[in-house]
């Protein structure tokens, strides 16, 4: 198995949601900001901390990318203007970057996954999205036996340290 890419980080001022199943069912070969068009109350609701990307996944339709079932439920103090909770929500991305996840997932059979939802200190709503190849069974139980491995160590270490 190869080395893992050093892992650049984005301006996370608070993180909304996050996918962590993602981790698991996938190896992450490559990621991306996104910013994401949302309706006024979406906004006032995901900074109460609501949202959830667990299913979801991004689509690359023509020129443009659309995160697909995720949820962000009613705010509570809408009124009679709220939003879909689970409506399709398009991605906000140069054109270039776009050109690339579509050539990556025609050519390469990657996937395009959320990773986390979060505002950036200038308080922009942005999804982090990751072109991703899913794991085997057996690459999860290698997944399981590492983490194991590394909690064990940890163990001995301070143990014996």
């Amino acid at each position: 198995m190869s080395k893992p890419l050093p892992v650049k980080e984005f301006d996370k001022a608070k993180v909304v949601a996050e996918n962590r199943r993602a981790r698991y069912d996938y190896f992450v070969e490559d990621r991306f900001e996104a910013g994401i068009e949302l309706k006024g109350t979406e906004v006032k609701a995901l900074r109460t901390g609501e949202g959830s990307i667990a299913e979801s996944y991004a689509l690359v339709e023509g020129e443009e990318v659309f995160l697909i079932n995720s949820s962000i439920p009613q705010y509570g103090n809408a009124g009679y203007s709220s939003h879909e909770p689970r409506r399709r929500r398009k991605l906000l991305m140069r054109g270039r970057e776009i050109a690339k996840l579509y050539g990556a997932i025609n050519r390469q059979g990657l996937t395009l996954v959320p990773l986390s939802i979060y505002f950036n200190s200038r308080g922009r709503a942005k999804v982090e999205l990751a072109l991703a190849r899913g794991k085997k069974v057996h690459d999860k139980r290698e997944t399981i036996k590492e983490r194991d491995w590394k909690r064990e160590q940890g163990r001995l270490l301070r143990h014996n340290g």
